[in-house]
């Protein structure tokens, strides 16, 4: 019965990450409210946050197959002798790597911090909406309107950039998501762009957080078959989810505002922070 109840629960959990991951909503915030709202509890000390970043991992083997010719194309294109350094997969990683480095040096230094006194759903709620509020103006003050498709060609000043406006989202509830499409708009990309760099900035972020927290935890042998399972549900839900909600996205990003999101995150804040002072979570 507890085994059902557990993959009931990260059925949920995993369709909740699927939606949200690539959404400027903040994916972790809401797992972290919706985790306290079912109870959803491991026997092994620190599952729960492992579970967090693995079913994230699902959501990112989506954009490696829906961007998988593109990511082909870079691997096979890699080296500049080939095709020249501005159209090099070399350039393109590199341009990863760079926008990589704040985050990484900023998660390895606050990570346990954040884990111990941000991960609350009161907190989320103060973040999800401070953080929908600084949407509306960041969009407002630096979103490029201009209907024309931008290629995705980020130089290394726009990738350190959206690096450091990355590191906001060591704070659960900011959204990885939002924060680095704000970074692509201050440094001069397109909606549309800034989204897509931000997919492909999640393959090593995502796959490296997960990692830091299996070391963390001790590996997948320390784990009871319960917990298992419930990470191998929540993975696959949460990459099928994604797969329909990426392409809906960006569809969405090429005609339409962000508002939209950031008016959610509002009132979503408020009806948890009404909830917390009714003694609702966990």
């Amino acid at each position: 019965m507890e085994t059902i109840s557990l993959i009931i629960k990260s059925i949920i959990l995993g369709i909740v990450e699927g939606i949200t991951e690539f959404l400027p909503v903040s994916s972790t915030g809401h797992i972290v409210i919706f985790q306290n709202l079912m109870g959803f509890k491991g026997i092994t000390p620190n599952y729960v946050e492992l579970y967090t970043y693995v079913i994230q991992l699902g959501a990112i083997l989506a954009v490696v197959i829906l961007y998988w010719k593109k990511i082909k194309d870079t691997l096979v294109n890699f080296f500049p002798k080939k095709v020249g350094y501005e159209k090099s997969g070399f350039k393109f990683w590199f341009m990863i790597f760079i926008a990589c480095i704040p985050g990484g040096i900023l998660g390895v230094l606050l990570d346990d911090l954040a884990d111990k006194y941000l991960f609350t759903p009161i907190s989320v709620a103060i973040t999800l909406f401070l953080g929908g509020i600084w949407m509306i103006y960041a969009e407002k003050k630096f979103r490029n309107n201009s209907s024309k498709e931008q290629e995705l060609n980020v130089t290394v000043k726009q990738a350190w950039i959206i690096g450091l406006f990355q590191c906001l989202a060591i704070i659960p509830g900011m959204s990885r998501s939002a924060s680095t499409i704000i970074g692509g708009w201050v440094s001069g990309l397109s909606t549309v762009a800034a989204a897509e760099f931000s997919f492909f900035l999640a393959i090593p972020v995502m796959v490296g957080m997960s990692f830091l927290k299996f070391l963390k935890v001790g590996g997948l042998f320390i784990l009871t078959s319960q917990e298992i399972i419930s990470l191998v549900v929540g993975f696959l839900v949460s990459f099928i989810v994604a797969l329909i909600v990426i392409n809906k996205f960006i569809s969405y990003l090429k005609k339409k505002p962000m508002k939209i999101f950031a008016i959610y995150r509002m009132i979503f804040a408020v009806i948890v922070l009404l909830a917390g002072t009714m003694g609702v979570f966990y």
